[in-house]
């Protein structure tokens, strides 16, 4: 059998998104109830993109399942430039359990995988950022008790990873996902098409509009994102300046509040008060941004931990 990767959120089934969630969970009540990494073993871990909580809840995690974290400079390494990301991989594969990498291209991620010889995990490319969507799933189960059946709202930039792996995490897991966004913002068909696919299997369902009211009005999750994504900087004044076209999407305490009354806010951070999230919101009662934050480390260990599980179980 292949090598298993997660490159993108539908590399997993819906029935091992919510294994993996129910592992989550139950590595985060037993932190060390799980060793793979016993030895130990190495995970190498590289950064082409700023970085916070994904190097810090990787290194737990990695440390956490008993293994140590070699974390790749890459300003240092230069992959890709100083030498093929195939001959890196060629390099990291033997002396890996597994590769995680924050990069740009999700081509440089899939190639990447075509060479490791070992799982490879997506810590966020200009695509997708599927761990951080189980973190979210995670988040949401603990406060809900469910994911399915759930309407969740996501308001902001519809072309960004973030958007993108909702609409693929939330339709694998049953959730009717609604986009608000600009119409000139709007998510990539292709992926957008997939996570319809995948919908009409799971019981979900994904709706895109340009009307962040008609996106919230009822729903059970409220989430948002920067509006200046990594590598966006020169738009900054077009994106968050006066007459922006995302202005009417910013999560104030009035937008929420056409959410359902139990409703919950998460935000992937970093958060940027007074643009996309007003402070009343994201630092109120209905947030639940740091449980997400912390909830990395566990999803991490839990798609580690089963990665790690489809090799042995091949070999």
């Amino acid at each position: 059998m292949p090598i298993r990767h997660f490159l993108s959120d539908d590399d997993l089934s819906p029935q091992e998104q919510a294994e993996v969630l129910q592992r989550a969970i139950a590595l985060k009540a037993a932190p060390f109830s799980e060793r793979p990494l016993e030895g130990p073993q190495i995970v190498s871990v590289l950064f082409d993109k700023p970085t916070l909580r994904t190097q810090v809840s990787f290194v737990g995690a990695i440390t956490g399942l008993g293994g140590h974290p070699l974390i790749v400079n890459a300003t240092l390494a230069q992959v890709g430039e100083r030498e093929s990301i195939a001959d890196v991989a060629r390099v990291l594969g033997p002396q890996s359990r597994a590769i995680v990498w924050r990069t740009f291209g999700q081509d440089r991620l899939e190639e990447m995988a075509r060479h490791a010889g070992v799982p490879v995990i997506n810590a966020l490319t200009d695509d997708y950022h599927p761990c951080q969507i189980l973190a979210d799933l995670q988040t949401i189960l603990e406060h809900k008790g469910r994911l399915a059946g759930l309407t969740m709202a996501y308001v902001g930039d519809g072309a960004n990873n973030m958007a993108h792996s909702y609409l693929l995490g939330g339709a694998l897991a049953g959730i009717h996902v609604r986009i608000g966004t600009p119409a000139a913002h709007q998510p990539k068909p292709a992926i957008l098409a997939r996570a319809q696919a995948i919908s009409t299997k799971t019981g979900g369902s994904v709706r895109v509009g340009d009307d962040p009211v008609a996106a919230v009005h009822g729903a059970d999750v409220v989430i948002t994102d920067t509006w200046v994504s990594m590598g966006m900087e020169s738009e900054k004044a077009d994106r968050q300046g006066a007459g922006s076209p995302f202005e009417k999407f910013a999560v104030t305490p009035e937008l929420m509040g056409l959410a359902d009354p139990d409703a919950i806010f998460l935000h992937c951070l970093p958060a940027y008060r007074g643009y996309e999230v007003a402070s009343e919101v994201i630092d109120g009662p209905q947030s639940v941004v740091w449980d997400e934050a912390e909830n990395r480390l566990h999803a991490q260990k839990a798609v580690l931990a089963f990665l790690l599980d489809q090799v042995r179980a091949d070999g």
